[in-house]
Parts: C-alpha cells; structure tokens; sequence
C-alpha cells in the first residue's frame, strides 16, 4: 500500500483497517474468471510493450520516495526532478497550459497544495489540503482539506465527520468554496474521505471518488455540480451517485475510483467484491456513462493491486493508471502497455 488517502478513522478502525488492508492485499495475478459484457471493442490484458510515443504528451509523477518528476513519455525515465521529497500520492494536477505541477506536500497534520513550474523552479504555497485537480479552464483548484492518518493529528469522535471537507478554490481572488458533508451524515458519525478527484470539461462538474465507511461497501463514486451542490456525498442537490453496473456481483462491486474523460463519459476502476472483509477478485477498467452504464473494457486488471491515479489527456487519446506501483499507459482505449515502476502518482502534462 502506498500513502494516499491520509484519513483517520477514530472508532472505525476496525471496519477501516480491514477495507484498506484488503484491497491491497494478494498477490499481482491477472484476473481470468470474470464475466464480461459482450462487445466488440473490448479490451485485452496489458501488455508489456509500450506503444508508439509520437504522440503521446508528456507525464508527472511521484516516486514512492515522495519525489516529484517529469517522465519520458517514451520509455519511462526520469527527465527532471521538480521537488526531491515529501510529495503525496495518488493525485497530482498540471495546468491545461501545461506549465504548473499541481501537488500536496507532507509530513504533518496539514498536508499543503503547492505549485511549482514543470520546467522547475522554487514551490509554491497554495492551501492547506491534498488532492488537488486544476479545472479544464485553469481558473479553480478542487482538493480535499480533511484529516490525517495518525491519532495525533486528527480531531476527537464528536467533531470527525465536520473535519471532512472538498473545497473549490478561485486562483485568481484565493476566495474558497467549501463543501462539507451533510448535517445527517455528520450527525452519523460516520465519514467519507475523499480518496481522488476529477473535473468535467465544463470546470462545473467533480468526480469525487470516496470511501464509503458508512455501508462498509469499500469505495464509491459521486458527480458534484460546484454550481448548486451544498454537500459533496449524496443524497442531495447536485449530487449524483455513480451506480455500479454489469458482471460479476454488481451488488457487492464498487467503484474504486473514476474520472471525467473530455467527452463526458467516465473511466472507472471498477473492483470486486465490498463488504468486511473486502475480498477482491477481479479488477476491470472500464469506461461507463454518467449513469453508470457500462460502454467500453479497456483492460482487464491485476486483483490484488490497488488501481488508482486514473488520468486522462486534455484530448482523452490517451489514459493512464496505476497498478500497485506500476503505470499502466492506453492509447485511444486499447491494450494498456506497462511503462515504468516505482510511482504512487501520475498524470499527463
């Protein structure tokens, strides 16, 4: 398991402890058994030769040494450093011009957003928070401000779930849009930690990929509309769940984590089976419609490695993930290829 949701559970430990431990665990075997709506574009296990690099654009990521770097997009080597150490996992963000690194810097109980410019230079503060996502348009940043993974950092019981916040910050004034969860759900007890973030082509609509203590289903997927949403987990105005659909076992099936693609659609880690104790058995990368609705199988996955850091380019030729510790790079939705090792973050420049 690498750091990426940094989250503390309090008296969830129990029911927490026993999520993330168990998607993590097994060993790195393709799944072969799963049941897989019929189509003719369905995908094929990766490969481990990378396509053509011609006109792949360029790629960010994270070491698990906590180094952020820019990639060789042709064989996956290290091109440049930009920050040496104490960079967070599973999301980092480039600017739609391609110039600003987007990251959260550790360690601490306040992880902060920094920038810093992909040809390098001197980081800069953002905000308190994690995970960040630069819209399409450049002009707002989405990440999580909630607690972390220690005892010592994290607020006690009664006050858990209002520590748990996404927040849409205007660059330009630094003025913060904060979505909290709902008073019910605060009330409850229980939370929902924000794991990955994704913004539609409109820079209104947030994919927020959460984990769903409160039914012990493992992760979940909701689409927020910034422009009306008072809360970021449903139900509510403005929120949409994204339901899980086809084979196998879509009741216990869960969405680990998903992102918009430019047209609209979504590009979902898709993992069976929730429940305590989680006991995946497949893993299958698929793009679906907002509703949940399965269109497209672009890989089928490793079931027990965790597949996270979705991205997808500014044109969605091209789609990128990990697996474990390995980026697994798509062109145009087809037979994902392996590149490089060693990362607990990445995405597209």
């Amino acid at each position: 398991m690498f750091p990426r949701a940094r989250v503390w559970l309090g008296p969830l430990v129990a029911v927490g402890t026993g999520l993330l431990a168990a998607c993590g665990s097994g060993s790195p075997t393709p799944e072969h058994t799963v049941t897989v709506i019929a189509t003719p574009h369905a995908g094929t296990p990766a490969s481990s030769t990378s396509p053509p690099a011609s006109a792949k654009p360029g790629i960010a990521a994270v070491t698990t040494r906590g180094a952020l770097v820019v990639l060789d997009a042709s064989n996956g080597s290290i091109i440049r450093t930009l920050v040496g150490s104490g960079v967070l996992g599973d999301e980092i963000s480039v600017s739609p011009n391609g110039s600003t690194v987007y990251f959260a810097q550790g360690p601490g109980c306040h992880p902060q957003i920094m920038s810093v410019g992909v040809g390098g230079g001197s980081p800069a503060p953002i905000a308190v928070g994690e995970l960040p996502a630069i819209s399409p348009d450049g002009t707002k940043l989405a990440f999580a401000r909630q607690p972390s993974l220690t005892t010592s950092c994290a607020p006690g019981p009664a006050n858990l779930t209002k520590s748990y916040k996404l927040v849409i910050r205007t660059l330009a004034s630094g003025a913060e849009k904060v979505l909290p969860l709902s008073p019910a759900q605060q009330r409850s007890g229980l939370p929902s930690p924000i794991s990955h973030l994704s913004w539609a082509s409109d820079s209104t609509r947030l994919a927020v990929s959460t984990l769903a203590v409160q039914d012990n289903e493992g992760w979940g997927l909701y689409l927020v509309d910034t422009s009306v949403a008072r809360y970021y987990v449903g139900p509510a105005a403005g929120v949409t769940f994204v339901p899980v659909t086809g084979a196998p076992q879509t009741r216990r099936s869960y969405l680990r984590e998903g992102i918009f693609l430019p047209d609209g659609d979504l590009f979902v880690s898709r993992a069976c089976c929730g429940g305590v104790p989680i006991r995946n058995t497949s893993r299958l990368m698929w793009v679906v419609t907002p509703a949940g609705a399965f269109v497209h199988q672009v890989a089928l996955g490793y079931p027990g490695l965790e597949h996270v850091s979705l991205a997808a380019s500014s044109s969605g030729q091209w789609l990128l993930y990990l697996a474990g510790s390995d980026l697994y790079v798509s062109q145009n939705q087809h037979r994902p290829s392996k590149l490089t090792s060693g990362l607990i973050a990445a995405t597209w420049i």
